[in-house]
């Protein structure tokens, strides 16, 4: 494992960013070691919800964590906002950073995560792969 810590700026795009910072290093598999910082601007995605929530307002992140594929991610985010309450769910596009978001990035360079299509949850899951294993691992 290679592990990257990265500071993102006012602005940027959470999950967006991320994923450039993986895809620039040249890895198709990632996972976030650490994340904390802050937010103006969340998308999340609550259990059982067909569509992220836009929420508004001076957000701190509390955890972030989550995996990162070839192909999308999958990343939990829990959120305080201004009075302290506290909500939580799958993080969507359109997550701005408000100060800094200072994230660990655990780089796998030796597998390869995909999200395909799994007829059992009807979601695309993660498949996991050594470098050059078709067959994917258990």
């Amino acid at each position: 494992m290679e592990v990257r810590a990265l500071r993102l700026t006012p602005g940027q795009d959470l999950r967006r960013a991320l994923e450039c910072a993986v895809y620039a290093e040249g890895c198709s598999a990632a996972f976030v070691l650490s994340g904390i910082g802050s937010l103006e601007r969340a998308h999340l995605r609550r259990a059982g919800a067909d569509d992220a929530e836009a929420l508004h307002g001076d957000m701190e992140v509390l955890t972030l964590a989550g995996t990162i594929a070839a192909n999308g991610s999958h990343l939990h985010a829990t959120l305080a906002d201004a009075s302290g309450a506290v909500v939580g769910g799958h993080l969507a596009y359109g997550c701005l950073v408000r100060t800094t978001a200072e994230v660990l990035l655990g780089l796998l360079p030796r597998l390869s995560f995909r999200r395909e299509p799994d007829l059992r949850t009807g979601f695309a899951e993660l498949v996991v792969r050594q470098e050059g294993d078709p067959a994917g691992l258990t």
